[in-house]
């Protein structure tokens, strides 16, 4: 298991990296219920490997704190109690230096078991473990972004740093032709359980876009009454607008007829011809509606995907998440690390520029509910 060692220690390592910038005040706020605090997934992300490998595989291995199962565990009722999802932030005590200990502490510990002879169930819980850690890599980033967000000063969390201005690469629709698509996973290499079950699947004829949707273009929405104009949305998303009183993206703002955005490099001039983020499903659905077009479903997208680049933006589509034939929930814990969110949520394609590089592939489905747009999320557009 020695191979895996590199791979962990960089993924871990990348973690670090991420929060270097940060002062140690950015560490513990949590403004909203969705989004942790990075004290909070540099811990959780830790307490993946003691809680699953570690505590399982290590012999007389000693946990290092009685009290870091129950603060960073997440939603995992097989593994016991844990602290309340929207008091992370309140949580001051273990310090910043102690988490960082913490992870210190397991890395030891899981390069000491790496030097074990193979053994297969462990390598697979090491590789899920570094796949779960590269997925809070982009929480990380996005959850930080929108903490920053409330601050009046519009703090920089690295001069520079952009995640959100991107042009796309191509124009113009892709024909596909009916017929029957295999969707899923196959082959080799790391893929979530909702990945697998490939099945066929039939398509009719559709045409889909080359080309992200664009901030010039949502400003078009916009200054047509997008936003004032109920026809264009379904009815859970219009009473969602009018309840929180959204009239543009998140984390825009209209300065003197000028529209800016936050960026973790600071407030910015919303450049026209950069690609849309940060869109709930509702928007997506409502400006498709108003340009004549539809979203993709997630097959659509998965069997066109080859043909197009992607990985700029988490893509909306207009599919509930549900189980592929077969699915099975694995036993454990591990078991409910995505069965048991299959209800209430729409499913994303692609990747973003906060996503980990190699986390990315045409089969992989993230999932949230339609409300939600604090993620790199854009609109491909459909007909």
């Amino acid at each position: 298991m020695r191979d895996l060692l590199p791979y962990y220690l960089q993924t871990r390592l990348f973690t670090i990296n991420l929060c270097a910038p940060l002062q140690l005040e950015d560490y513990i706020p949590q403004p909203v219920d969705f989004a942790s605090p990075p004290k909070w997934h540099l811990a959780h992300s830790t307490w993946f490997f003691e809680e699953m490998i570690l505590k399982k595989f290590y012999p007389e291995y000693q946990i290092f704190h009685p009290d870091f199962s129950f603060l960073f565990n997440s939603y995992y009722q097989t593994i016991g109690k844990r602290a309340v999802r929207n008091q992370r932030g309140l949580i001051t005590r273990p310090s910043v230096e102690e988490v960082y200990k913490y992870r210190k502490y397991v890395d030891a510990k899981i390069e000491e078991l790496l030097t074990d002879e193979d053994n297969l169930e462990i390598r697979e819980l090491i590789i899920l473990g570094i796949n779960h850690e590269q997925q809070h890599q982009e929480l990380l980033i996005t959850d930080l972004k929108h903490t920053f967000s409330f601050n009046p000063i519009n703090p920089v969390y690295k001069e520079n740093f952009d995640l959100i201005n991107q042009d796309n690469e191509e124009t113009g629709w892709l024909e596909i032709e009916k017929g029957l698509y295999q969707i899923g996973f196959e082959g080799e290499g790391f893929h979530f359980d909702n990945e697998v079950g490939r099945h066929q699947v039939y398509l009719n004829d559709f045409q889909i876009s080359k080309a992200l949707v664009t901030n010039g273009e949502y400003i078009e929405f916009i200054e047509a009454g997008g936003y004032q104009n109920f026809k264009f949305w379904l009815d859970e998303g219009w009473s969602w607008v009018e309840e929180n009183k959204i009239d543009a993206p998140l984390y825009w703002e209209n300065i003197d007829g000028v529209w800016h955005q936050y960026t973790l490099g600071g407030l910015k001039i919303v450049e026209k011809d950069k690609i849309l983020a940060h869109i709930s499903f509702y928007e997506a659905q409502a400006f498709a509606n108003w340009k004549g077009c539809r979203l993709p479903t997630e097959f659509e997208w998965e069997a066109a995907s080859a043909k197009f680049k992607w990985g700029k933006r988490w893509e909306w589509t207009y599919s509930a998440y549900l189980p592929y034939p077969k699915f099975e929930i694995a036993e454990g814990a591990v078991g409910e690390y995505n069965g048991k969110f299959m209800i209430s949520q729409m499913v994303l394609r692609g990747a973003s520029t906060a996503t980990p590089k190699g986390h990315e592939r045409s089969t992989y489905r993230n999932f949230f509910h339609p409300k939600y747009r604090w993620q790199l999320t854009g609109i491909r557009l459909a007909k």
